[in-house]
């Protein structure tokens, strides 16, 4: 009995609000997110003490500064992985109280004792204790959380780790503000609102620490058992064993650093940059929150607002747009331009990140996707440990300069020329990663955004699927029956299961509407609804065939798609291209071929071959040979995405270099095998069969 293929199931609803609804894991959230709060805070505490301990020499807070960050980041560096080992061997509960515990007594010393020795020694000692209580942490959430939401629970707790910067920034200004009117009350707070700042971290840590003891559903016992984390120095060796084979994935690290280096330069240098512009503490908050608004709107909103975009092209362009943001707000000496371009620089510098990341999961394969991420982590940190080094050193080293202009006088000191460097190698590094990755390298990013813009730019980011899906496409006549049903056999000669289906008629609803849209017999049809019709088919075969097939993991082959209606309703028909498409689109949700293999005849060879022409076989020969030209058109604005292969070549040569193309596929190694592939009927096939046995009893019967 023919195998009934499964309607696609709802999308999944959201489950933040699942997650947060059980009593443990809300607590230990909101415990990460008050530490989180607090180490923010305390972050632009301890620099902005830095700052005020050099007594108003640049050179010296600029190497202050520095200071701070290196001591905040050499411990995950060196010690990262041994501290997770010993981690490890404690229960986890006690360790991640007594961590808080600890880390709060630092942050009470850091103001009492007012040295930059003790700064560093306690930043160190913080440092090293989070080592300890970050590994703890990890190993507990899954004994708080079903499996099935542990993803979600992973996304609430990065919301408790870095959406809170915006918010301790918000507080360190508000702290700033309002350190005069305690000093009415009390006095010590009259020139200490840094102190103050120390003194609430220290506080969320020690809320820490009391809300973990409360938590006796974290079972005892030691952490993690895994020992996955490597050092550094082997993180690189072996990730650039594998990173080096790929050019794409070359460019796409080589942007992501460029990211950390604009995104670092910023951070390094904002409490000094705000210092040159005659601005204070609260200053220092709002454009240190501004980074991180910015960072977290682009993760969230950038794929979104730029999903029409090919990812390969977002990535280079957004690193290359944050990097001329970063040179302006180094050009203009002004706080409140400062602020709003700090915040863009942000956004796009988010949407860099989120999109490479995207892209290394999909173009890295997944048995060194691992070894990839590894390297790609110890990169950024020793990235971010040299940006966060030695951008405010360069910025001690050039000092400060006035420039005289006649009648006015314009100052650049060293942070506002450091700035200008990290944004120059930003926006070189992104141009550089534009021009290797883009996928379209015959059209214009200026072409793009005006498709974008008017919605009919038909690129790449419909749903993820588990499957692969590829189009055959061409004119009448050019063999894409023969190649599809060869490509399908060698497939399942892979041990792929494999669904081959075809456009329109591919379901029982679509088998009508092929003798509506065919026979001779219906006559006329108005171009418009022609181009619905095919969509209502599109859409009906998307949502009972291919969509299924796609999510149980099948290959899914379909003899025509989307681009037969651009090229015959909209070239053949002369309709607009753009109206089609944008039809296609909304019937399909959007969803794009893997690949689509176009077979390229001239359109009078094609129509020699037939022996018989249905309603659209008859049109006229120049009606075909738009239809040709269309479809080269379509290819040549998207290589990446289309092969197109001389029809005329034998049907031999034209299965090679099919084949050759699909086994290079990076998706066809991420579907999944099949020990026995039963060969699954079409769904016509099964009710052809199902009526042949009705018949064949009804004839016994009569009998």
């Amino acid at each position: 009995m023919a195998r009934t293929l499964p309607t696609p199931a709802a999308p999944a609803q959201d489950q933040t609000r699942g997650v947060m609804a059980i009593p443990a894991f809300r607590k230990l959230w909101r415990s990460m997110a008050f530490s989180s709060l607090g180490d923010w805070l305390g972050l632009l505490a301890t620099t902005a003490m830095a700052q005020q301990l050099s007594s108003g020499n640049y050179a010296k807070a600029n190497f202050a500064i520095a200071g701070v960050f290196i001591a905040r980041l050499l411990p995950s560096v060196f010690l990262g992985p041994l501290a997770g080992v010993i981690a490890d061997r404690f229960d986890r509960r006690r360790l991640m109280v007594v961590t808080d515990i600890l880390r709060s007594a630092f942050y009470i010393s850091i103001p009492i004792v007012g040295n930059y020795f003790w700064l560093y020694a306690a930043t160190i000692g913080v440092e090293c204790l989070t080592l300890f209580w970050s590994p703890a942490k990890e190993a507990s959430v899954p004994n708080l959380v079903p499996k099935d939401k542990l993803e979600s629970a992973n996304q609430v707790s990065l919301l408790a780790a870095y959406g809170t910067a915006p918010i301790a920034a918000a507080l360190f200004s508000l702290l700033a503000l309002i350190s005069g009117s305690l000093a009415g009350l009390v006095p010590f707070f009259a020139t200490n609102s840094v102190d103050l700042a120390l003194y609430i971290n220290a506080a969320s840590f020690a809320y820490g620490a009391w809300t973990v003891w409360g938590l006796h559903e974290i079972p005892k016992g030691s952490a993690s058992k895994s020992q996955g984390d490597v050092g550094v120095a082997k993180s690189l060796l072996e990730g650039w064993r594998f990173v080096s084979t790929s050019k794409i994935v070359r460019g796409l690290i080589v942007g992501m650093v460029g990211a950390f280096i604009a995104a670092g330069a910023v951070i390094g240098l904002a409490r000094t940059f705000v210092g040159d512009l005659g601005a204070g503490d609260a200053a220092y908050g709002v454009l240190f929150g501004s980074v991180f608004t910015g960072l977290a709107a682009g993760i969230a909103f950038g794929p979104k607002i730029f999903s029409q975009f090919s990812r390969r092209r977002l990535f280079g362009a957004s690193l290359t747009i944050a990097g001329l943001f970063l040179v302006i707000l180094a050009a203009i000496p002004n706080l409140v331009i400062a602020v709003f371009t700090t915040v863009l620089l942000g956004g796009f510098s988010g949407t860099c990140w989120v999109t490479g990341f995207t892209m290394l999961g999909m173009e890295v394969q997944d048995e060194v996707r691992g070894r990839t991420f590894a390297f790609m982590q110890s990169l950024i940190r020793v990235t971010l440990v040299a940006v966060l080094a030695i951008s405010p050193l360069i910025a001690a080293a050039v000092g400060q300069h006035t420039f005289k202009f006649q009648n006015s006088q314009v100052s650049y000191n060293g942070a506002s020329i450091t700035i200008l460097i990290a944004g120059i190698i930003a926006a070189i590094i992104g141009s550089v990663s534009y021009h290797q990755m883009k996928d379209r390298p015959n059209v214009s990013l200026w072409s793009d955004v005006a498709n974008a813009l008017k919605g009919e730019l038909g690129s790449i980011t419909g749903a993820t699927t588990k499957g692969l899906f590829i189009a055959f496409e061409g004119g009448e006549g050019s063999g894409k029956s023969t190649q599809t049903k060869l490509l399908k056999k060698w497939l399942e000669d892979q041990e792929h299961g494999v669904v081959l289906s075809r456009e329109p008629g591919g379901t029982p609803l679509g088998n009508d509407l092929r003798d509506i849209l065919l026979s001779h017999r219906t006559g006329a049809i108005s171009p418009r609804a022609e181009a619905l019709l095919y969509a209502a088919d599109r859409a009906h075969h998307v949502f009972s065939v291919i969509r299924p097939a796609l999510d149980a993991g099948d290959i899914v082959i379909t003899d025509r798609y989307f681009d037969s209606s651009i090229a015959y309703q909209g070239a053949g028909r002369v309709l607009e291209p753009g109206e089609v498409a944008r039809i296609s689109r909304w019937a399909t949700e959007s969803l794009f071929p893997t690949l689509t293999i176009i077979l390229d005849l001239p359109a009078d060879i094609g129509l020699s071959r037939l022996k018989k022409f249905d309603r659209l076989e008859s049109e006229p020969l120049a009606f075909h040979e738009r239809i040709r030209q269309e479809y080269l058109q379509i290819a040549l604005l998207d290589p990446e995405r289309y092969l197109v292969v001389d029809g005329q070549m034998s049907v031999e040569d034209i299965h090679a270099s099919i084949i050759s193309r699909v086994a290079d596929l990076p998706a066809l190694s991420k579907v999944p095998k099949k020990e026995k592939v039963k060969r699954r009927p079409h769904p016509l096939q099964a009710i052809a069969k199902s009526k042949a046995r009705v018949q064949s009893v009804t004839r016994v019967k009569k009998k």
